[in-house]
């Protein structure tokens, strides 16, 4: 094996462990927004669980955050939290994941 196919395995095995890393940073943050999301909206227990998978279940609707920041922002509505609020909450718990996944593995 060259050294050129040596550094293009190296970048591919790189690039599929950001991949997976982002992939369950996403996650967890979705979990996260949903449990703060659920606080807001009065619910515990397990329809708080419930909210929060529907959170998680949202993300796989379309690429991106935008079906996330929909279904959380639509529902927060009515409690005038906005969809700016929302957003900021995703970009702070989306930190947090990182950082829980990074120190746990």
């Amino acid at each position: 094996m060259t050294t050129f196919d040596e550094r293009k395995d190296g970048f591919e095995k790189k690039f599929v462990h950001d991949e997976d890393l982002k992939f369950k940073a996403e996650a967890r943050r979705n979990r996260m927004l949903g449990q703060w999301a659920a606080d807001k909206l009065g619910k515990s227990g397990d329809e708080a669980a419930a909210y929060a998978k529907s959170v998680i279940e949202a993300d796989f609707q379309e690429a991106g955050d935008a079906d996330v920041l929909r279904k959380v922002a639509g529902d927060l509505a009515a409690k005038g939290i906005g969809e700016a609020e929302v957003r900021a909450k995703m970009a702070e718990l989306l930190a947090t994941a990182v950082e829980q996944i990074k120190s746990a593995g």
